[in-house]
C-alpha cells in the first residue's frame, strides 16, 4: 500500500502525523488479515510502535504487510513502513509493528481462520517468533485486564 503525504497529513514540521502512520498500519494489516481469512475482522492489539524516522510532505509512505501466524480465531500481521522518496528513489524503514485481528462472522463472533502454511526458513522463524509475541501479549492483556478490573470494583 502507498500514498503520498500530503500537507493535510503533517504536523507544522513538515512529517507526516503519527496518527496517520498508526491509520495507515491498521489498514494495511487488516487488508492482509482479511485476505487470509476471507473474513471481516477486527483489531484486537497493537505491539509497540517506535518512529526511527520521519516522512516528509512530498515522500511515498510505503507499507507492507505479512500474517506471521494464524491462531484459532486470530492472527498476527506484521507491518513494515518505508519512506520512499521519488525523486531520489531512496527508501528507507521508518517503523512496524506486530498488529492482531480477529477474524468475526456476520453476527461480529470470532470465527475460526485458515492455518498459515509456512514455505521458507524466514517464515518458520517468523512463525515461531510470532508465538512468543503472542504469550507476552496475553500475558499483558491479563495483567490490564486485572487491574481495569480492580479499578472499576474500587470505584463503586
Amino acid at each position: 500500500m502507498l500514498e503520498v503525504v500530503l500537507p493535510n497529513d503533517a504536523n507544522p514540521l513538515g512529517n507526516i502525523l503519527g496518527g496517520k502512520v498508526m491509520h495507515l498500519i491498521d489498514i494495511a494489516g487488516a487488508v492482509a488479515a482479511h485476505r487470509h481469512s476471507q473474513s471481516d475482522v477486527v483489531t484486537a492489539s497493537v505491539d509497540y510502535l517506535d518512529f526511527v524516522h520521519p516522512i516528509r510532505i512530498g515522500q511515498v509512505i510505503l507499507l507492507r504487510s505479512c500474517v506471521t501466524r494464524a491462531f484459532h480465531t486470530s492472527m498476527e500481521v506484521e507491518v513494515k513502513v518505508y519512506l520512499e522518496d521519488y525523486t531520489t528513489g531512496e527508501r528507507r524503514q521508518t517503523s512496524s509493528a506486530f498488529v492482531t485481528y480477529v477474524a468475526v462472522d456476520a453476527e461480529g463472533h470470532p470465527a475460526s481462520v485458515p492455518p498459515l502454511i509456512v514455505r521458507n526458513a524466514e517464515e518458520r522463524r517468523r512463525y515461531r517468533e510470532a508465538l512468543e509475541r503472542r504469550r507476552r501479549r496475553l500475558a499483558s492483556a491479563a495483567r490490564t485486564h486485572k487491574r481495569f478490573s480492580e479499578e472499576h470494583y474500587s470505584d463503586a
